[in-house]
């Protein structure tokens, strides 16, 4: 599982390892039930589920979930993982890149608990990045850190894009999609998904399967989401302290590198290479690539490994940038030969070992099983101001899961919390307008929104200076 190296660590390091381990697996557990209320409080306030079905559903979903991404591809996960600039944290003595990682994890972990206990939606997604900026910023300014590389801005603007804008279509697409319901919905017996329902009364069949289904997605969807954020956490932590383990796949053999290096150097346009009108990124490919091969022959130390990383990490990156350009290389056999040696060459550095997928599942599985109550009564009972309709819960839902589904299809990060929560609110407005809001619920949702990366960012960067001086 861990191999040898992990026996070179001094005792405290051991310790240190144990303790991010840990809490790794602990905040996707708080993620679990911190965000189990998105797939569950419409199935529970429209009777659809019986509070219990619905978690222990939900949960297994979750852990589906998190397995099925794997199988796609692990893009979330890598983004999390790249918003530091790991080969540099890696770089570090041992005892500092440890002080990083469990400022990283445990400033996530107290504001997940925090705004979980006074019920308040928030962003599990929003928490983890804010915690790995707050300490990619303070790590930027450090002496020793004679780069000054920091955070990767570049990923972490798209990343907070995704996380800015899901909302605000989650919100806008459940008021168009109660507006083509209400269109489209014309008899008198199918009528009554607009109303609040009776106390005591259960959905009919086919509104049940609607809901049941939504849940289903919403929980699989979060699973493939937010389970990669975790094992992002979990590969940080592991190249941290096993770096010549896991900074390259397992499955990394130098001579299929070569083979790969030499197909993309002969797909490329020789003839532009040298031109002083060719991108820049197309020396910079060529380049790479000549030194991508002189480090392969000394491939079996920490330094030359975390190079080689940094390197195909580097040139994926210009050769995306080459291939956006539809006129550097226009055969369509060159570009799919780099493109086939490209994901080839990516398959060394985005992985993570099926134990550690295992692990994640089962806790985000199990934490979607507990402690649910608390944010459920609020998306259920304190967004709106009267009891959520079927439309509601399925438009909510249907949208959510679109959104998270899609996401992750393109390896976005986005907040499942923000998401649904903007869809229930949506959908309420589309019913009753603005009005149907309650106010309080609104502004306390939106606070923990724009509060959470600021106090974050301070949270772990503090903590992260405060482990430094016991490293």
């Amino acid at each position: 599982m861990f191999g040898v190296e992990i026996s070179t660590l001094s005792t405290g390091l051991f310790i240190a390892f144990v303790a991010c381990l840990i809490m790794t697996f602990f905040f996707e557990f708080v993620n679990g039930f911190h965000d189990t209320a998105n797939a569950v409080a419409t199935v529970i306030y429209t009777k659809s589920l019986k509070p219990v079905t619905a978690v222990v559903w939900s949960g297994t979903w979750n852990f589906a979930g998190v397995l099925f991404s794997s199988w796609l591809g692990l893009e979330v996960a890598m983004k999390i993982a790249n918003l530091l600039p790991v080969e540099a944290v890696m770089s570090q003595a041992p005892g500092q890149s440890a002080a990083m990682v469990l400022a990283v994890l445990l400033g996530a972990i107290i504001w997940n608990l925090g705004t979980w206990y006074f019920g308040i939606p928030c962003s599990s997604s929003h928490t983890l990045i804010g915690s790995l900026l707050g300490v990619g910023m303070v790590f930027s300014t450090l002496p020793e850190n004679t780069s000054k590389v920091g955070v990767n801005w570049s990923e972490a603007i798209k990343i907070g894009n995704s996380l800015l804008f899901s909302p605000l279509f989650g919100f806008s697409m459940a008021i168009v999609l109660m507006f083509i319901l209400r269109s489209v919905v014309k008899g008198e017996q199918t009528k009554g998904i607009f109303k609040e329902p009776p106390a005591d009364a259960q959905p009919p069949l086919w509104i049940r399967a609607i809901l049941i289904t939504t849940c289903t997605l919403v929980s699989f969807f979060h699973g493939q989401n937010d389970g990669q954020k975790g094992i992002g956490l979990l590969m940080v932590a592991l190249m941290t302290f096993m770096p010549l383990q896991y900074s390259l796949s397992p499955s990394f053999e130098p001579t299929k590198v070569q083979a790969s290096l030499t197909a993309i150097q002969q797909a490329l346009p020789a003839d532009q290479i040298n031109n002083q009108f060719a991108p820049k990124e197309l020396a910079k490919t060529v380049e790479t690539i000549e030194l991508l091969k002189t480090d392969i022959g000394t491939a079996s130390d920490v330094k030359s490994r975390l190079s080689i990383r940094k390197r195909i990490n580097l040139l994926t990156k210009n050769v995306k940038s080459i291939l956006d350009e539809p006129n550097i290389i226009t055969d369509r056999d060159k570009r799919a030969v780099i493109k086939s040696e490209i994901k080839a060459l990516s398959a060394y550095t985005h992985y993570a070992p099926i134990w550690s997928i295992i692990l994640i599942s089962v806790a985000l599985g199990v934490g979607t099983m507990i402690g649910w109550k608390r944010i459920v009564v609020t998306i259920g009972e304190k967004i709106g101001k009267r009891h959520m309709t079927y439309a509601e819960g399925a438009t909510a839902e249907l949208i959510a899961a679109s959104t998270i589904g899609l996401s992750s299809y393109y390896g976005l990060p986005v907040s499942t919390t923000h998401v649904l929560s903007s869809g229930v609110a949506g959908s309420m407005v589309a019913s009753k307008g603005v009005k149907n809001l309650q106010k309080g619920t609104i502004t306390n949702i939106a606070l923990a929104w724009v509060l959470t990366l600021p106090a974050t960012i301070i949270l772990s960067g503090g903590l992260y200076l405060l482990f430094r001086l016991f490293a």
